[in-house]
Formats: structure tokens, sequence, C-alpha cells
């Protein structure tokens, strides 16, 4: 609902016939009376009206009679305060139009013939106050119909004009109005700029977060999509229903009822939300989901929680009302601008008409279904082609029925579809638009399953099929040249990659068997085989596919839970992989599919952990061992330190105090790094923080030296917290001679524009001052989790098994949330763990951490019974 601005003292000073509008009350005792009075009655109508619509549900209803319940209330103070015949008071905006929301703000033109007098002022602040007082929140303005019309210059008054009905007072004023408004109004200007309006509008709410809790009046494909087309219908007078654009000739009767059927579920879904929230409450946020679900009598299934149903529920209607918003849009712009762009035939079926590709023949699908494929096909073919005609994106969402059994098992469509996934440009608009119009889902059933379906895993911010068509996306990406120095590897690697569409068809299956129960990965592979089978795909490209999606999160799981200084981890992933190609195929699905979850899952650290564990499996697959053995290490590093004049004699007192495991646990820059620190100040009796820009390129690394102590871990833990940072990767040694030497990589856990070099000298200093004062750990307060974690808990998973080295290999799965990592740090201090090496890793608001660890409670079954429960309980 668009508001009348409400004027400020700034926005009104010198303004001809502005009133200061703050709510006044009146001091009269008979008057205050009145107001509770009036106050209690209309309180109790309304909650009889939120009784009566939790009963019935009839969304149009409801709205119509708030809206008349709210007249009869006006009028009747209107008539108490006795207002000069002279004026006349207007519903504007969405109370205009009689759609009145359970708590929208209530706006209201009152309308002058002249400037106000004293009097009149006097007489409209009391009425203004009067109206707060009995809870009529109203949004209002106090003009003449000159100041009107000046002020219908912004566009966004103009619309609540365009809605302008008559409550009380002067008809004939008001008939002044609508006249001054129908001059005013240029219907060709008007939809140009609700246009931009509507551009500019959807790029504020495109943002991930507003997947996960849309908007149901703003975002895409909500409700004021649809008021933007009865404005642009009214304003052009072709109506104000969806039947009298039926009539128009714009839509048909059925998709009329169509769009009213869609139109009702949105505004049932935001009435019941103004009365759960007890406020004005656009928002499909996480608190009134499951209360949304139960209270439309949506129910959980076996494999899904009932408000992923209701969100799927609302996902679609979501994309159909986009559709009919870019069908209705473009029939009104053919309306209001009757361009004649020249028309060139393409083929027996199709022509362009300017830029946009048209049918030659409006029953062209009925009769030929076929040439749905062709349509897609000479879109990727025709670059210079940037849209559909009026009449071939309103014959293509009537074609759905047309992609039934007869149409999926023709060899024609068949190798047209692989054709249209072969293209060298074009594959991912054809993919975006096919889902869009409905066409992709009828193909592949299992991918019309996941349509609209959300992952409340609390890392996906897709629904599954954006998700997927964002994989696609992210591989396309891979090889476009201007997108090169994002990802050069994956650049690369893709220019060399033989039929790339082998990973277009893998991304498309790798998460399609969602919500089915049982392991996706292995449910999916089944439909890509089937797929690869009817779709004449050669069986090594079949192998592939069917492969890629069934190992398709391994990479991932290993470069980010596993130690990739262990060779034996190097060793057993490379047994999974088949060949060179197969390695690059599914680094390149991992790097697309971690990408295409959410912007705020991938970092830097993630990507320097799997482009590590692609280089090191590509070696041991070409030399049949593992790159960075001990030996290997050693003279790389020394082969660092000579750049810095180092002799190994100066190092010497230092290595000495290493241990084979340091080697194996650190790159060569880094040990260069920590013996150009630390070679001549082995015996330091005060602690050595330093840090450094990580070489991931996103974060910092840090490296902290001394005398070993008693909750060291939990210190540095805790101090990162209270800095707001995270720890992605911690190293733990202990030297020989006692002195713990750590190494802990660090990001901001919010992205900030924070001067990395204020922040090194910073944590050199406090880091150091902690420990060298050495005060008891504190019990790390519990932050506050998120509200997504909150409705939406992850069950605590702990699970310890021995590792080849002789640790114990602890993995956690939790609800991240401030000071998890420093309360888990505190517990292993209380028990006596020492922990040797951890890998943090934080997927939105879930935490999947492991740690190497050892201690004497572990060889004790019960002890370390009651360590994994305390874990549990805590987390």
């Amino acid at each position: 609902m668009a508001a009348l601005p409400r004027p400020t003292p700034d926005a009104t000073a010198g303004r001809a016939g502005a009133i200061h509008e703050s709510p006044a009350r009146s001091n009269d005792l008979a008057a205050q009376a009145d107001a509770a009075a009036l106050r209690a009655s209309l309180r109790t109508d309304r909650a009889t009206l939120e009784l009566g619509f939790l009963e019935h549900g009839k969304a149009a209803h409801l709205l119509k009679a708030h809206s008349h319940l709210i007249d009869q209330y006006l009028r009747r103070v209107w008539q108490q305060l006795d207002m000069p015949d002279h004026i006349a008071l207007v519903a504007v905006g969405g109370y205009g139009r009689g759609e009145l929301y359970p708590r929208s703000d209530i706006d209201l033109l009152i309308l002058l013939d002249a400037e106000p007098d004293e009097t009149l002022k006097q007489k409209l602040q009391t009425l203004i106050g009067l109206l707060w007082d009995i809870g009529l929140e109203v949004g209002h303005s106090i003009r003449t119909v000159a100041q009107c019309m000046n002020e219908a210059a912004d566009i966004t008054v103009q619309t609540n004009l365009l809605e302008a009905r008559l409550l009380t007072g002067n008809a004939s004023l008001f008939g002044e109005l609508h006249d001054a408004l129908q001059q005013h109004l240029d219907p060709g200007q008007f939809f140009l700029a609700k246009l931009q309006e509507q551009k500019q509008r959807h790029a504020r709410f495109l943002d991930a977060d507003y997947n996960l809790e849309p908007n149901l009046k703003e975002s895409p494909g909500g409700l004021r999509d649809l008021q933007t087309i009865n404005w642009i219908a009214r304003a052009a007078g072709l109506g104000t229903r969806w039947a009298e654009l039926a009539q128009a000739g714009l839509i048909t009767v059925a998709e009329a009822r169509q769009i009213a059927r869609h139109d009702g579920l949105l505004q049932d879904l935001r009435i019941r939300l103004h009365y759960l929230a007890k406020r004005r409450e656009d928002r499909l946020i996480f608190d009134f989901q499951t209360p949304l679900a139960e209270q439309m009598g949506i129910s959980a299934s076996a494999n899904r929680r009932a408000s992923e149903h209701l969100m799927q529920r609302y996902y679609r209607t979501k994309r159909a009302v986009r559709q009919f918003n870019t069908i209705l849009l473009q029939s009104l712009r053919d309306h209001l601008f009757r361009e004649t762009p020249p028309v060139h035939a393409i083929n027996e079926r199709f022509r362009n008409v300017g830029t946009l590709l048209d049918i030659r023949d409006e029953r062209l699908f009925e009769h030929t279904p076929a040439a749905i494929f062709e349509l897609f096909l000479l879109l990727e073919q025709h670059p210079e082609l940037t849209d559909l005609s009026t009449r071939t994106l309103r014959a293509l969402w009537r074609a759905q029925h047309h992609i039934d059994a007869a149409f999926r098992s023709d060899p024609q469509n068949r190798a047209r579809f692989m054709e249209i996934v072969r293209q060298p440009q074009g594959v991912l608009h054809a993919l975006r638009r096919m889902n869009q119009y409905g066409i992709l889902g009828a193909y592949i059933p299992a991918f019309g399953r996941v349509v609209g379906q959300m992952q409340h895993d609390l890392f996906h911010v897709y629904t599954v099929d954006e998700h997927i068509l964002m994989v696609v996306r992210n591989l396309r990406r891979f090889a476009v040249a201007e997108f090169a120095h994002e990802y050069p590897l994956c650049s690369k690697l893709i220019s060399e990659f033989a039929r790339p569409e082998v990973l277009y068809i893998a991304g498309l299956f790798h998460d399609i068997a969602k919500g089915r129960g049982g392991d996706h990965s292995q449910l999916g592979k089944k439909d890509a085989r089937a797929f690869c089978k009817t779709h004449g795909i050669s069986r090594d490209d079949t192998d592939l596919i069917v492969w890629l999606v069934e190992q398709h999160l391994t990479l991932s799981a290993t470069a980010q839970k596993q130690d990739l200084s262990d060779p034996e981890v190097i060793a057993n992933f490379a047994a999974k992989i088949k060949n060179d190609r197969y390695l690059v195929a599914l680094y390149l699905m991992t790097v697309a599919d971690v990408r295409g979850t959410s912007p705020k899952v991938w970092n830097a650290w993630k990507a320097k952990l799997m482009e590590d564990l692609f280089r090191l499996t590509r070696r041991y697959l070409s030399d049949g061992q593992v790159a960075d053995q001990l030996g290997a290490i050693r003279l790389e590093s020394a082969s660092a330190l000579n750049l810095y004049a180092l002799s190994p004699d100066s190092y010497q007192l230092f290595w000495a105090q290493l241990d084979d495991s340091y080697f194996l646990d650190h790159e060569a820059n880094e040990i260069a790094w920590h013996t150009r620190l630390l070679a001549f100040k082995v015996n330091s009796a005060t602690p050595i923080v330093k840090a450094r820009l990580s070489r991931a390129e996103e974060g910092l690394q840090v490296m902290v030296y001394c005398p070993d102590q008693r909750g060291l871990f939990a210190r540095i833990c805790e101090f990162f917290s209270r800095m707001s940072y995270t720890i992605v990767e911690a190293k733990i040694h202990t030297t020989r001679h006692g002195y713990a030497l750590n190494s802990f990589q660090i990001m901001e856990a919010v992205r900030s524009n924070t001067v990395y070099r204020d922040i090194m000298n910073y944590i050199e200093f406090e880091l150091t001052q902690q420990i060298e004062q050495a005060r008891p750990v504190a019990p790390a307060a519990s932050g506050r989790i998120s509200r997504q974690l909150k409705h939406f808990p992850i069950p605590t998973e702990v699970e310890l098994k021995p590792d080849h080295k002789g640790l114990h290999l602890l993995s956690l799965i939790a609800g991240d949330r401030p000071g998890l990592l420093a309360r888990i740090a505190l517990i292993f201090d209380q028990h006596g763990i020492r922990l040797h090496r951890a890998k943090i890793n934080t997927l939105g608001s879930r935490a999947e951490d492991v740690f190497w660890i050892s201690g004497e409670i572990l060889a004790d079954a019960e002890r370390t019974a009651g360590f994994l429960d305390e874990l549990r309980e805590k987390f």
C-alpha cells in the first residue's frame, strides 16, 4: 500500500495550507469519555472481524469489511465534531480501494477548498487527535485540490490519488479533485514511471535474506506486483478488477481466475501475519512460518516441516505472480503505445517483431508442441532477440500441459533439449526461462517436485530449483572470459574441459531428490542415469554425470573436515577418483555448488582448502604419491628461508624443538614465517603473538608462541570471540621443550571495511597481555542465537573415533552462535583434553567442527561417555 507522505515540521514549513499534524488529545472530560467509548467499541468490532475471518478464512471479505467498519467510525467522528461542509474526507491508497489490512495505516486526505483559517486549523487538530485517541492509526495529509496536483508530480502521491474514495463531506469538491487528476494523468508516462518503480523495488528486495523471509507485499512476486498492474489498468481506463481486464482482452477468463486465486493466497497470508504479529508485519519471518502453517491446516510430512510446505505454496504463487506481471505489463505496453516495430520471418513458425521473438500462429504450441523447445533454441541462437512477444508469453504459459508423457518420450524433443544445453551461449537464460514458465518442471518431473521447495538447513538461502540453476549459472560463469579473474583456476579448467554440458546436466540433478527422504545423492543418481539413458548420452559421460551426482559433497567434506597434510587422507580421496577428468569435474562442480548455497557461506578460506585438495590429489594421481612429504617440506621451507639470508645454523636450535608432525601439519611458507619470528627467541619467557594477512587473501593468520599453560586455547578462543572474529582453522603444537606453538586462521564474523593493519596491532598487543596475565578463563557466555536457529534448531551431533595417528577425531555439528568455540574449548580444558588441530566450518547458522584430540579420559569408556554427553547437552 503506497502511503501519502506524512508531513513533518520541516516538510510543511512555508507550505501554504499545511497543518502541523502531531496527534493532539482533547482536555475536555466529556470528549475523553466519548473517545474511550469509541475506542472500546472499535476494539470489539475489530475483534469480531478477526474471529469471523479465522472461522471462514475469506480474505477479500475481511478487507472490505474492515474498510467498511473504519468508514463508519470516521464518518461518526466527522459528524460528532461537526466538521464544516465545504471540505471533504477522502480515503486514499489501499484504504481508498477498499482493501484495509488489520494493522495497516489508514491513509486519509482532508481536502480543502482554500487555505484554512485558525478556527479550521484547530478543528482539524482536534479531529486528528481524536482519531488517534480512539485507536485509528491514520496517515494523513491536508491539501487543497491545487496542492494535490502539485504533489502529484510524485508518482507515489499520484498513485494514491488514483484510488481516492470520498468518505464524507463536500462531494463537489471531491469531484474537482477527480477531474483535475484525470486531466493531469498521462497513462503512458504513468506506465513508464510505475515500471521503473517496480524495477527499483525488485532490486531492493532481491537480497538473499528476503528469500528466507520474503516480504509478502514488496518482494518480487508479491502483492505490489499485482497492484502495479491494477494501477496501470485503472490509469488506462481498462478497469480495476481481474474480470474487467479479461473483458478488455488483456487476459482470458481462466487466467483472471488464476490471478485472483494467487492474489487471494497472498492476501490471506498477509492478514494472518498481521493478526499473529499483532502489528504491521509483512515479512514471512521465521517466528510466524510454523504458526501460519498450523493455522492454515498445513501439516508436516515424513520428510518436511509444515513450514516448508507452506513456503513451497508461497514460492509457487510468487512465481506465478511474476509470470502474470510480466505478461500483463507487456500487454499494457502494447495497448498504450501501439508501436509498429519491423517484422522479419525466421522460419514458418517464428518471426521477430523488433527484438522480440513471436509465434506466427497463436495456436502453434497446441498443434505442434515440439515448437516449445524450438523457441528456446532460437533465443540461444539469435542473441539479438531480447525477449518474447506478449502473445508468445501467454501461449507458452498455457502450453505447460502439452509437456506430457508423449512429449517427454519423443526422440525429437529429447534431441532438441540436449541441443539447448550444448549451445555455446544462452544455456542459463534458456533454463531459467523454462523454469519460470513451468516448462522445465514439466519436462523433468523430478525437477518439478522441487520447484519452490525451501530448505531450512540454515545455509541454503534459495529454493531447491533456484539453487540448482544457481549452480549451473556458476559453471557457465567460469567459462565467460570477463569473469576469469574471479576464479582463474576454474576458468582455466573449464576452458579445457570437453563437452561441458556434462557438468550442466550433473548440476541439474545433484539436488533434485531433496525432500524425498533418504540420501538425496543416491536417489538423484538414479534420476540422472534414467535421464542420460533416454537422451542418448554416451556411456562414459553417463558414468561421469551419475558419479558427480553421487559424490558432489565428497570434495567439500574432505577439504573442510579432514587433515589435508595427512598422506592417507589424500590417498583415500584419490581412490574415489577415476581419472583427471573426474577430478576436474568434481572440483568445478563443488566450487559452483558451495557458491550457490548462499553469498555468506563461500569465502576465500574455503576456496583455498578446496584448491589445495584438488592440487594435492592431482599430484597424487599423476605421481602416485602425496606431495609435501617430510623431506620435501623441510627442503621447501629451507629454500624459503634462504631468501631472507637465514642459514640453517641460525634456526637449527628452533627446528630441533619441532617434531615431524609439526612439519607435516604446516605449509612451507608457514614454517618459514614461524622460523623467522622464533629462530632467535626459542626460549622466550614472554608470549610472542604475531599476525599477518592470510594467504587465502581474506582474514588473518595469527601465531601464538609461549610456555604452555592450562586453558590457553580457551583463552585465545574467548579473545577472538569478543572481537567478533571466527576461527576457521587452528593448528595446535607443543614443542619438545614445552612451548605452545599455535597457528590460527581467523575471519570476521560479519564482513566490514576494517583496516587489517590496525586489527593486527591490536591482536598482537592485547592477546599477549591476556596470555601473560593467565587469568582463569570464565565460562563463555552463551551468545544469542539467530531467530532462524531458534525456530529451526539443529540437533547436536557428536561423534568420536580414533584415527591412524594415535589421536581421536571428534566431530561436532551444532547450531552456531557467538562464543561457541570458546565454550567447547573450556569443556576440553575441564576434562583435560589436549587439542592438536581443529577445522572450524560454519555454514550459515550451522557449525560443523572437527577436532583432533588426545587425553587420559579417552582411555576410559565411562569418562569418555560423560565428556561426550556434556557436549551434547550444552550445545
